[in-house]
């Protein structure tokens, strides 16, 4: 009887720590903001443009039917002095909570990265706790963020999903972009042996068309987004733009490429095979002799021969072993322009200077507050390249090769 009425006590006694449903948010009054893209007006205040998600027009739209005829998002902009401010006057045109929750997209316009810099922009946004840091950030290329907020997708409904899956895709199969959160972005920005990079979308085609449902009911969209270029940074400011192989070379030595195609020449004939890779890893260290820091980089790829449009013996030991060969010095050069582009716009994006801090802490000391530039412009690295080829796709000779016999 006792053990009863002591679990009894200690029942009652548990509800005292119960939270309760004090903290409740009902759906209808919440306006859910998918992204978030911030501008400047020629007054000098900070433009925020909202993206909020029309539950009804999604539902069901996702799996190719249910959703209702209006556009899956509205977009609301608002101005102020500063990000908060900015934030607290969209609530004057919507008449529920902004909830920010479930954001996942920053987009800071070209234009304020270069001259204002995402300091204090992230400041802002990381000091909100109902913002998660993990939201991605993009840089608007050569338009307004706005643009590329209020611009409609096809296939995916909500752009800032589009914007998020183009990122994952393109970094998984491409190895010319790469998806950067706030989070990863505030660490970069902390460290002074590393700069920050970003990756750009751009929209293409007619802005104002782009805002227009019509734009998503064509088979061909007047106005849409896409990954373009890799943004440079120095200490907090856009400095530069890396596209084609000199972005890849980047994300090559931070070690992020999944999968991409290596191109070479062969037999005169310019990018007569296409090489896949299918696995890589990249390893950076580094070494200081007599006060000098060097690095060395070193690149181990897999892959499949892919395309060849000139005939070529792939049954030849010998043939297979100098298009490895080739594969190689192309993978080498790409990531050489990319460390001479970097070094001449003095910032080290690739965190060499991070290598050399944890590998000689007491050396780094003496270097790190010239080390973007002083040391890094001429820093000596050295790169290495392995490339294997694995499979041939589904034939191993061309029936080019064949054409060429009976010729």
């Amino acid at each position: 009887m006792k053990r009863r009425w002591m679990f009894l006590f200690l029942m009652l006694i548990s509800l005292l720590f119960l939270s309760g449903c004090w903290s409740k948010k009902e759906l209808p009054e919440l306006a859910i903001i998918s992204a978030v893209g911030i501008d400047k007006n020629e007054e000098g205040k900070f433009v925020k443009t909202h993206q909020f998600i029309n539950p009804n027009n999604v539902a069901g739209g996702l799996q190719g039917g249910g959703g209702g005829q209006g556009p899956s998002v509205s977009v609301y902009t608002s101005t102020g002095d500063n990000i908060l401010e900015a934030h607290f006057r969209a609530s004057t045109k919507v008449s529920r909570r902004l909830y920010h929750s479930h954001a996942n997209l920053l987009v800071i316009s070209e234009e304020v990265a270069r001259e204002e810099g995402i300091q204090d922009i992230l400041d802002a946004f990381e000091r909100d706790p109902e913002i998660r840091t993990t939201m991605t950030i993009v840089i608007a290329k050569g338009r307004k963020a706005g643009d590329i907020i209020t611009s409609l997708t096809s296939i995916d409904r909500i752009p800032a999903e589009k914007v998020n899956k183009t990122l994952e895709t393109t970094e998984k199969m491409f190895g010319e972009h790469i998806k950067v959160s706030i989070q990863e972005s505030i660490s970069i920005l902390e460290s002074s042996g590393r700069e920050l990079v970003i990756t750009g979308f751009r929209q293409k085609g007619d802005s104002e068309k782009g805002k227009k449902l019509e734009n998503i009911q064509n088979s061909e969209l007047d106005a849409t987004l896409e990954a373009d270029g890799l943004a440079i940074f120095k200490e907090g400011k856009l400095i530069d733009w890396f596209h084609d192989e000199d972005a890849r070379g980047v994300v090559w030595i931070l070690d992020k490429v999944k999968e991409t195609n290596v191109n070479i020449d062969w037999e005169k004939k310019k990018d007569a095979i296409a090489y896949q890779v299918i696995r890589q890893k990249t390893k950076v260290s580094a070494d200081v002799k007599n006060g000098k820091p060097a690095i060395t980089i070193h690149v181990r790829a897999e892959g499949d021969i892919r395309e060849v449009v000139v005939p070529v013996d792939l049954t030849d030991p010998k043939v297979i072993a100098n298009i490895e060969k080739g594969l190689g010095k192309e993978i080498e050069k790409e990531l050489k322009d990319s460390i001479n582009l970097a070094q001449k716009n003095k910032s080290d994006i690739f965190g060499f200077g991070e290598t050399v801090q944890r590998s000689y802490p007491d050396a780094w000391r003496k270097m790190k507050n010239n080390w973007h530039d002083v040391t890094f412009p001429d820093l000596k690295v050295n790169v290495k390249v392995e490339a294997f080829i694995r499979r041939t796709g589904l034939r191993t000779n061309s029936y080019l090769s064949q054409m060429e016999i009976n010729r």
